[in-house]
């Protein structure tokens, strides 16, 4: 039997359905998964998103697979550091891929700090603040769960979830444990559905 506050005893209330339990595990490995994120992203321009929210998406995809039961082997700190080093460094490979893709420049997009020394005009951190304003993303947390409620469907809700999180067609089916089509025709239902609402 663990005892309260050790990771052990944090797992077992995860896994037993105690969202509480998400807030220490947060606490003692953010940093690790920050630091981790940073570390593969060394050399990938970070335009859309960085080592944080790569981390941020990481501990993320752990807490709702670990509710919905899919680690049944994770049992300690060392299973637990062991599945978050995988999912971060997953989750760092998708954005360096998708910071390359060739529709981004691939890869030669200047960002602020390549335009340094290049023109007169102010620094981009003084024309655009580098975060959202509080207002903003509140509209889109908002907008994102009215559009999530036009999905009766709870397995259409996780679907849109993890595609908006960057996971691929395949990675998907393996998590609903389905195949590739049937999650290709839920993302058509989903636009569908979208679209129509948007219209």
């Amino acid at each position: 039997m663990s005892s309260p506050g050790s990771v052990t005893y944090w797992i077992q209330e995860l896994k037993a359905g105690e969202r509480a339990a998400t807030q220490p595990l947060w606490e003692n490995y953010f940093r690790r998964l920050v630091a981790r994120a940073r570390q593969k992203l060394a050399g990938v321009p970070r335009r859309a998103a960085d080592e944080e929210d790569v981390a941020l998406s990481a501990f993320g995809s752990f807490c709702r697979a670990a509710e919905e039961g899919r680690f049944p082997q994770l049992d300690d700190r060392h299973d637990l550091w062991q599945l978050l080093m995988v999912l971060t460094d997953r989750k760092a490979s998708d954005l360096a891929n998708f910071e390359r893709r060739q529709k981004r420049g691939g890869g030669r997009v200047l960002d602020e700090a390549g335009l340094q020394g290049r023109s007169e005009e102010l620094p981009l951190a003084e024309i655009v603040s580098p975060e959202p304003s509080p207002e903003f993303a509140v509209q889109v947390a908002e907008e994102c769960r009215r559009l999530l409620g036009l999905l009766e469907d709870a397995d259409l809700q996780r679907v849109a979830v993890a595609k908006m999180e960057g996971y691929t067609v395949a990675e998907i089916a393996e998590q609903m444990g389905v195949v590739p089509r049937t999650v290709k025709r839920w993302l058509q239902l989903i636009r569908r559905t979208w679209e129509q609402e948007l219209q």
